[in-house]
This record gives C-alpha cells, sequence and structure tokens, in this order.
C-alpha cells in the first residue's frame, strides 16, 4: 500500500532523527577533540559524509532501512535530517574546542571571560550592559528586600568593558549595587553570556553603619558643591571655628543624591574616572559628616557653614601639574650654560617673569656652594636674589612659545 507524501516524510524525519543520534555525537566529538589539542577544524563536507555512512549502518543494523523505504521518499528526507544534526552537532563540538580552557583549574574557570559572541558584538574597546535575569533574591541571614528596592535593583543599568574575568566584572557590579542602593550586603553572578543573577540584602542602620567606631555623626546646613560623595573628605568652617571629617551622607535641596557624574578634562580629552558612589548635584542642602566626640560638640550648636572639599586620593603635586595642563602650561628642565646669558645672574635681575614669561619653581644647584651661602642641593620657590651658575638645573613653567624663547637664554 503507497503512503501519502505528508506522511512518507513525517516517517522519513523520525527516521533520520532515530539513525542520526550515533553521528551527531561522533561529529560532536571530532569537532571538539581535533579543535581543542589541534586548533585545526574539520571540513564540513567530510563530516557529512562520514555522518551519512555511520547513518546507513546503524540504520541497517536496527534493520529499517528495508525495500520498501529504498524506493521511497522517506530515505532522501532522512538523509537530509542526518546531514543537518552532523553539522550542527559538528559546529557545536568546534565551538566548544575554542571555548574551552585547555588547563582546567577553579581558578582557570574564574578568569574566564565573557563568550565570543557577546565581545564580537561590541568589541575590546566598547562597553556592554549586563541584563539582570530572573528575580533578585533575599540574602540568608537579612530581612527581605522591599518591592520597590527589589524592583530598582532588578531595573539597574550595569554597564561593563567586555574584556575583564567573570570574577572581576562579579566584583564591580556587587560594588555598584552597594554604592547605589546602600545595600548592607549583594551577591552577584555573571555568566558568559552577559547575564547577572543577584541576591541583595536591604538596607540595615543606614547612618550609623557609615558612621567609623569612635566618631559622631553631625549634620549641618551648608551650600554644598557639585560633586560631593560620601566618603568625601571635607572642611567645615564655621563660625565655632574649622573641622575636617569624611562625608557620611550629603543630600542638595534640589533633589538628593545624585547618580555619579562623568566629568571630562577639556585639555586632554581623556574621561576622568566618576566615583562610585552617587554624588551631589550642587546648591542648598545639607550635609553629615563623621568627627571626633570634641568637635561634635563644637558644631552641635552651628546652623549653617561653609564647605571645602579635600582631594579625593590624588597627591598634591599631581594636581598641580593638571591645573596647570588645564591652564595651557607645560614644565621643562634647563640647565645653566657656563658663560652665557644667566650664568652668574640672580633671577631678580633677569626678570624672568616679566621679560620671558614664564616661572622657575625649582632650582637644583651644581655646584658647593654660592656666594649667597646656599648650600648644593634643591632651592624650591627660588626668590629674586638667588643667583644662578653653569650647571644648575632650572625646572620651568610656561606656554610652549615662552618656554622655548627661554631655553634659548638659559642653553
Amino acid at each position: 500500500m503507497v503512503q501519502a507524501l505528508p506522511l512518507q516524510v513525517l516517517f522519513g524525519i523520525y527516521l533520520g532523527l532515530l539513525t542520526g543520534l550515533l553521528p551527531g555525537l561522533i561529529a560532536f566529538t571530532l569537532g571538539f577533540v581535533f579543535k581543542y589539542f589541534t586548533g585545526v577544524t574539520l571540513p564540513g563536507f567530510g563530516v557529512v559524509t562520514l555522518g551519512v555512512a555511520i547513518a546507513g549502518i546503524n540504520g541497517g543494523l536496527l534493520g529499517l532501512i528495508d525495500p520498501a523505504v529504498q524506493s521511497s521518499p522517506m530515505l532522501l528526507v532522512a538523509a537530509i535530517v542526518v546531514m543537518m544534526i552532523t553539522l550542527y552537532t559538528h559546529s557545536m563540538g568546534d565551538k566548544l574546542g575554542a571555548d574551552f580552557p585547555k588547563r582546567l583549574s577553579l581558578k582557570r574557570l574564574r578568569e574566564q571571560k565573557l563568550s565570543r559572541d557577546v565581545l564580537n558584538r561590541v568589541g575590546v574597546r566598547g562597553e556592554i550592559q549586563l541584563d539582570i535575569v530572573g528575580p533578585v533574591g533575599d540574602m540568608e541571614g537579612y530581612p527581605p528586600l522591599s518591592a520597590d528596592l527589589r524592583k530598582a535593583i532588578k531595573e539597574s543599568k550595569l554597564t561593563v568593558p567586555p574584556d575583564l574575568p567573570l570574577s572581576e566584572l562579579e566584583s564591580r557590579l556587587a560594588d555598584r549595587l552597594r554604592n547605589d542602593h546602600d545595600l548592607a550586603d549583594v551577591s552577584v553572578t555573571v555568566d558568559a553570556n552577559a547575564k547577572a543573577s543577584v541576591n541583595a540584602a536591604p538596607p540595615s542602620g543606614r547612618l550609623s553603619r557609615r558612621v567609623p567606631k569612635g566618631k559622631r555623626a553631625v549634620s549641618i546646613e551648608a551650600l554644598l558643591p557639585t560633586g560631593i560623595a560620601r566618603g568625601d573628605e571635607v572642611v567645615l568652617q564655621t563660625t565655632a571655628g574649622s573641622v575636617t571629617g569624611p562625608v557620611v551622607a550629603a543630600q542638595s535641596d534640589g533633589g538628593g543624591e545624585q547618580k555619579p557624574a562623568e566629568p571630562t578634562d577639556e585639555a586632554d580629552e581623556t574621561p576622568i574616572p566618576a566615583p562610585h558612589a552617587p554624588t551631589t548635584t550642587g546648591g542648598e542642602g545639607r550635609i553629615t559628616v563623621a568627627v571626633d566626640r570634641t568637635d561634635a560638640k563644637q558644631l552641635l550648636g552651628v546652623e549653617t557653614g561653609r564647605i571645602v572639599t579635600q582631594a579625593r586620593g590624588t597627591r598634591r603635586e599631581y594636581e598641580l601639574v593638571s591645573l596647570l595642563r588645564r591652564a595651557g602650561k607645560r614644565f621643562q628642565k634647563l640647565t645653566v650654560r657656563t658663560g652665557g646669558d644667566l650664568d652668574g645672574q640672580t633671577l631678580g635681575d633677569i626678570a624672568v617673569r616679566s621679560t620671558y614669561d614664564v616661572a622657575v619653581l625649582a632650582v637644583k644647584r651644581s655646584s658647593k656652594a654660592d656666594t649667597n651661602g646656599t648650600a648644593r642641593g634643591w632651592v624650591f620657590a627660588p626668590r629674586g636674589e638667588t643667583l644662578l651658575a653653569a650647571g644648575d638645573e632650572l625646572f620651568v613653567v610656561g606656554t610652549r612659545d615662552a618656554l622655548a624663547g627661554f631655553k634659548e637664554v638659559a642653553a
């Protein structure tokens, strides 16, 4: 009895799936082994030919191929299904062999990076946004998250460099979420497909947890600068005196703490890293600072004051260099030439500032002593009576053109 064509096609698909399991497994193994150990990808035509041959042998052993099947479209459909299975499993094995670490260890697994498919979408120089999948879970030993906080964490936009190990991505994201939402604790897991799962604990004792041991938190009204973040060192200048301490909280009247800013260096067009914690937008507001007990008593009766911010983890000399560069100034070291216009002259005699439009920041002497009795060594912020001698090194700051003109005189 001749079967209908649709029924023959369905039976052919069934026959191909049944006989293609073993060829698919063999194709996957061959693709993985060759790529992992030799870095070579087997030709697809050879793998398909081998798969069809194995499927024919497998079908014959199972007694599935008989004269009725050979004379119907079922055999052709089954062969096509076997080819598709073989090609797919071979490509999966080849891909796994390329991504699988050569020396497998727990440390190596934690150093894995995002998959090649993710990196190809954004490139190494770009940034990728991680998606938080599934519900934000609670952490054992902590109260459950509120619905609003759970939603805020779920909707967080987490962008990271794609070329970092997964362990580093997890650490950065945990710090980001902890600072942005003031969480008591947070755990982040990131997979190779840029999917993140988060477990978090709600804030507990917000203010007391930020105040160092032995300190007291005091709040005053003040005109807040833009960009103040938790942990910044500030000076409170009030009628009762000046007090220095780290910022525990800061809130502007215009809308409170904002997301981290992203300022740029206009001179060099180089992005300046934003602080981890949210920052203020400036204007009238209230600031809370952790201070010693004696300083806290001093500030209790004060309602308003002035805020002076300290450098955020930057050494003063580097701040000076940055400010001068933004103003178009440059540094240069010059050596006084023997018999030159500067040899035997004082800075006041040659009128460095007014004549050459440069400033001498320091002098490194080469002789044992000069006529003023200054021993060999450094002279910082030299005065007009500083005598120069041959071999002295001058550290000068000014514009490029001014430095070029002064260099001709010195050397």
